[in-house]
């Protein structure tokens, strides 16, 4: 390795690092966080939660997981109805709210309202806005301020941490 790779190569390792360092000050102020730690409505201990979950939707919901995009059957899934959480079933989703995304994950521009809370994310060296069920508190994804009119929010979120209830 020369000099001039290892001078470039070191720009750029410092502008990431200097990126995220910035991300972690300034954290998406449209969006609110959960307070503070609390009890949730629903609370099980984790072998409980291994018994009523498949070992992917305890991955996902309780271990702040990601499915691999494109495998969700309720990617493709646009009849009417709702999504609820797989954990708690509380409704989350309206199928009005959903759309193709072309991530390869269920994607809705607005929740239910009080259905969902958010917490900073701060893993892989970028900051998110993780999205959790609210009454027992189990992981679904992500929110991106990408999505389609009228908020221009996209909540992505993983199949497996859903069921969907048709109706």
């Amino acid at each position: 390795m020369n000099r001039r790779t290892f001078l470039f190569g070191g720009t750029i390792a410092g502008t990431v690092l200097s990126l995220h360092y910035l991300n972690q000050l300034s954290p998406d102020p449209t969006l609110q966080d959960m307070a503070t730690p609390h009890e949730f409505e629903v609370t099980k201990p984790e072998a409980e939660w291994k018994e009523t979950l498949t070992p992917e939707q305890f991955y996902v919901l309780r271990k702040h997981g990601t499915e691999r995009a494109g495998t969700s059957p309720l990617n493709k899934e646009y009849g009417q109805g709702k999504y609820a959480c797989a954990g708690c079933g509380l409704p989350l989703f309206t199928s009005d709210t959903k759309f193709d995304s072309g991530t390869g994950w269920p994607s809705f521009f607005a929740p239910i309202a009080d259905a969902v809370e958010t917490t900073t994310d701060r893993s892989l060296f970028m900051t998110r806005t993780e999205v959790h069920c609210r009454r027992c508190g189990g992981h679904l994804g992500h929110v991106f301020k990408d999505g389609p009119k009228p908020t221009g929010d996209r909540f992505c979120m993983n199949g497996v941490s859903l069921t969907f209830i048709p109706g």
